[in-house]
């Protein structure tokens, strides 16, 4: 088995909360160095979005579950940008590295003295990505943005939800996680033209331009035909059956999609309504879509008499594509992701042992599956003295100079609630989360169910 891929390749993520994290963990997992960079005066906010362990509370801006999963396989020190010694290790950093990922709002890194024409001053060959919610260009680039706004303003609000209805969040604000993931493919592709030209460019994304990238059938049906798209629910316009259907199990769904008529046949036979596939009611997908209300109600009949992955085994059985509906903690028990290596038990050096889903689920066959052993998200400052000590060369007497005057740092001089209080407002967040359904119940015994009882 060979090194990684990207074995050799350094870079430095100035960004923070979820598509730049993303972006560099998916760098990290296919071997980079990945220098992850906060300050002390202004830490990544999701490192207090929610704690990873609901009995750590005197971790403080240490393991924010949003931050656990992006951060792991980094390094990690603190730098104020905003002075002049901070600015200065950074150029330092830079000319050592080969990509740079910031997700600041546009034209703060050139308050910070680091736009793309001084970095490439300081460095030809860097791939500098950012990104932000409307690009660096355009009128709307200096505009605020959410995964919640960016996906109503990319369009894809717009076919979510149900006739007549108010248009649907999706569960995820999904323009982050695609914005990471294909930035990454980007910087990958800017690093094979360095090799070829010898040049690094700039990576202007825009998470907005992302969003409405997958809206192609939509755009186009517009485009060509004049016709603008509104909300179907779970239904499809090409398909039918098509759709969600409660089963058995408290809270259990399946969906399916009937896509030929071979696959229709296979469901006339799931439901025990063999004449269904000779009725010329249901000969066409026409027809089928003008049945199906009728259609739908027989196949929640027989769903809901069978748990959803025992009707989805029936279903695949008899050739009808299907799935259950998995929740958080069926996906960590899922004996198909267990077979895939999906899930990585990781030692935590703040809160023990966690289970942990890999970021780049896809196998090369000519690098070791497992890639190198993980290591958890690191805390606030942790590797300061490893890299500016060993890897820029600075004495110990000039690393506490720079902690002394909070250029750098390892606990955040934002004020902390006592522990107290902190339990109070998660007692107060859980009690708002089951309100509006998002937790549906809790399970002390979690621990054991995943298999990772004992943790410290």
């Amino acid at each position: 088995m060979g090194e990684l891929p990207l074995k050799g390749i350094r870079v430095i993520d100035l960004s923070m909360i979820f598509a730049g994290p993303l972006c560099a963990r998916v760098l990290a997992d296919l071997g980079a160095e990945v220098i992850k960079i906060e300050a002390i005066q202004r830490p990544d906010a999701v490192r207090a979005l929610g704690l990873a362990d609901n009995k750590a509370l005197d971790i403080g801006f240490a393991q924010g579950g949003y931050f656990v999963e992006l951060n792991m396989n980094k390094r990690e020190i603190t730098l104020d940008l905003n002075n002049p010694k901070g600015q200065e290790l950074l150029k330092r950093l830079l000319l050592i590295s080969d990509v740079l990922i910031e997700n600041y709002s546009p034209g703060t890194m050139a308050k910070f003295g680091f736009d793309y024409e001084r970095v490439r001053e300081i460095r030809p060959e860097m791939v500098m990505a950012s990104l932000s919610g409307y690009g660096q260009t355009g009128p709307w680039a200096n505009w605020g943005a959410f995964g919640y706004t960016l996906e109503y303003a990319c369009g894809l609000g717009s076919v979510t939800g149900y006739p007549g209805g108010l248009p649907r969040k999706q569960g995820i604000s999904f323009t982050d996680p695609w914005a990471g993931i294909l930035a990454a493919g980007l910087i990958v592709v800017a690093l094979h033209n360095r090799r070829r030209t010898g040049r690094g460019q700039y990576i202007d994304m825009s998470q907005r331009d992302v969003g409405s990238a997958f809206l192609g059938e939509a755009l186009m049906d517009c485009e060509m035909n004049g016709r603008v798209w509104g909300r179907i629910g779970n239904r499809h316009p090409a398909m039918a059956p098509h759709g969600q259907y409660r089963c058995r199990g408290e809270r259990e769904w399946i969906v399916l999609a009937v896509s030929n008529d071979e696959e229709w046949r296979g469901l006339c036979r799931v439901l025990g309504e063999p004449e269904w596939a000779k009725d010329r009611r249901f000969a066409t997908v026409e027809g089928r879509l003008a049945e199906q209300d009728f259609i739908d109600q027989r196949i929640e009949e027989w769903t809901q008499q069978r748990d959803h992955y025992t009707a989805m085994h029936e279903l695949q059985a008899a050739g009808v594509p299907a799935g259950p509906v998995l929740n958080g903690k069926e996906i960590l028990l899922d004996p198909h992701y267990k077979a895939r290596g999906l899930m990585e038990v990781v030692e935590n050096h703040v809160v023990g042992r966690r289970m942990h889903m890999r970021q780049t689920p896809g196998w090369f066959s000519a690098w070791p599956k497992a890639g190198t052993s993980p290591t958890p998200a690191p805390t606030l400052g942790q590797h300061n003295e490893e890299i500016l000590g060993g890897l820029l060369g600075l004495s110990k007497e000039e690393i506490q100079t720079l902690a002394d005057e909070q250029v750098i740092g390892v606990e955040t001089i934002i004020e902390k609630l006592p522990v107290e209080v902190t339990q109070e407002i998660l007692n107060r967040r859980l009690q708002m989360m089951q309100m509006v359904g998002k937790v549906e119940k809790i399970e002390p015994d979690y621990m054991q169910q995943l298999g990772i009882d004992g943790a410290e």
